[in-house]
């Protein structure tokens, strides 16, 4: 299974503090008819920490059931906790999930070595492809090329890494260091091209929950051998890649939706709604877009 292409990080619609189910699933539609690759339920942009075990599966399963076998669903099932991310991991296989995105544990902090160690327990606990995720920015700790190395040696199923550190040197370590059918994934909107022009064969965006089909031609035009209709997509849509990360994410993409009468704004604490004056500044840039 290859992950090249352009991936959906969605968000979790919620109305009156409740998972908004028919909201999902539109927003879902809204991916596959804009020819998104995949989509990722429940990651960062899907508010996981602050949705239960019930919720988090819930998520999944009906990602899973709307998507139907038209585009990947890679299920978002990482944790601090080694124990629940086994959990959640075997629960999105039994599922139906097509692969797992594991974030880095946050807040514990752990060695190289505790960091491998959890990976390989997940890993040697399911059969389903698995993508590394490295956000030092949220988790405190990177996952080191040395440690992307000897998992990816070590666990014919860790099979990719969503790079979101914010360095293109880095993704040319990764790129030298790793084997060539290993996959590398932006994490970052504003700097898929980049990515792309030093290895990285795709990204998990959240400007997609927005315009699916541009992201999704952004990331074709460029593995198609088109950059420069590439760079012209990366250079309209780039003040929207950075206004939507001017609060922290999902926030002002749910807000945006919701201007766009996709579904609520809300939020769970302690995320909150936007201040004033950064609605303002990302309702002129959608009006600019023409969204």
């Amino acid at each position: 299974m290859s992950f090249a292409g352009a991936h959906t990080a969605l968000v979790t619609p919620f109305r009156d503090g409740q998972f908004d189910i028919p909201a999902f699933k539109a927003l879902i539609e809204d991916q596959i008819a804009g020819g998104i690759s995949g989509i990722i339920p429940v990651g960062t942009t899907g508010e996981s920490p602050t949705l239960d075990h019930d919720e988090h599966l819930s998520v999944i399963k009906v990602a899973i059931e709307t998507a139907a076998g038209r585009c990947q669903v890679i299920a978002g099932t990482g944790s601090n906790s080694t124990t629940e991310a086994i959990d959640l991991t075997q629960a999105a296989e039994k599922a139906g999930a097509d692969a797992a995105l594991l974030v880095a544990p946050y807040y514990n902090k752990p060695s190289p070595e505790g960091l491998y160690r959890h990976f390989a327990a997940i890993a040697q606990s399911v059969k389903i492809p698995l993508v590394l995720y490295s956000i030092p920015g949220r988790c405190g700790i990177e996952i080191s090329v040395e440690t992307t190395v000897r998992l990816a040696r070590d666990f014919k199923n860790i099979v990719a890494i969503k790079e979101a550190g914010g360095s293109v040197e880095r993704v040319n370590q990764l790129r030298a260091a790793l084997p060539p059918e290993f996959e590398i994934l932006s994490g970052d909107d504003s700097l898929t091209l980049p990515f792309l022009s030093v290895g990285a064969v795709g990204v998990i965006s959240v400007a997609s929950n927005l315009i699916p089909a541009e992201v999704t031609n952004l990331v074709r035009h460029y593995l198609a051998g088109e950059p420069a209709k590439a760079l012209a997509i990366h250079s309209k849509y780039y003040p929207l890649f950075k206004d939507l990360f001017i609060e922290p994410n999902p926030v002002p993409t749910k807000f945006a939706l919701a201007r766009l009468g996709k579904m609520s704004d809300e939020v769970r604490l302690p995320l909150c709604e936007m201040t004033e004056a950064n609605r303002k500044r990302l309702v002129e840039t959608l009006e600019k877009l023409g969204l």
